[in-house]
């Protein structure tokens, strides 16, 4: 009965449309001074982070994921796709747990707290993921010297001289940023449409 509810045509069809909505914020991405110009901020993440407070943190991967994938068919990829699972990783790492926290005990206090934990764990998986996979990525797929990266980073943060110090001085604040920002206005954006995606279950 719970996997037919989650299965529904209605629930299909919110997912849908917020992913398409995450899709259409994509297009709308800037740099922040903090952080190289490749890293671009945007508010995607508004309607996953919506849709799981909604519908539950496996919806939410849901219009995280077709989002991506909505992106890959019409703008295709840049980044020899390493952007985009850059983003699905970073992403589900926020809204996730936000997700889950909220579904256990809807008040604004769990929201609070849901948001924060998303949060933390969306900077601390970044910074794991860029060291270890992300950058690297780069430099052994695109042929992007690692020279170039941290010159990159050390343009604005003359500390920098790896990977490490890169991910550490710049991908972190820059996630820092991003979380802020989607937390708080997702925080009073969401109780304003909630009503037309109130949960079947």
């Amino acid at each position: 009965m719970q996997k037919k509810n989650f299965l529904s045509t209605k629930r299909m069809a919110k997912i849908a449309i917020l992913a398409v909505i995450a899709f259409i914020l994509m297009y709308f991405e800037f740099p922040l001074p903090i952080a190289p110009s490749f890293y671009k901020i945007d508010f995607s993440e508004l309607p996953v982070l919506i849709g799981g407070f909604a519908l539950g943190p496996m919806s939410a991967m849901m219009i995280e994921l077709l989002k991506l994938l909505l992106k890959v068919m019409f703008k295709g990829s840049q980044t020899a796709y390493i952007g985009e699972f850059a983003n699905l990783i970073c992403g589900c790492a926020l809204v996730c747990p936000a997700a889950f926290i909220y579904k256990r005990n809807k008040t604004k206090k769990q929201a609070t707290w849901g948001l924060f934990v998303g949060s933390v764990c969306m900077v601390i998986v970044g910074y794991i993921a860029n060291v270890y996979l992300i950058i690297p990525a780069y430099i052994n797929i695109c042929n992007f010297p690692e020279e170039t990266i941290v010159s990159m980073g050390q343009a604005i943060v003359p500390a920098i001289n790896s990977i490490e110090t890169l991910a550490l001085y710049c991908t972190t604040p820059f996630n820092m940023v991003k979380a802020a920002l989607l937390s708080i206005i997702s925080f009073f954006l969401y109780k304003r449409v909630s009503p037309l995606l109130k949960r079947e279950d």
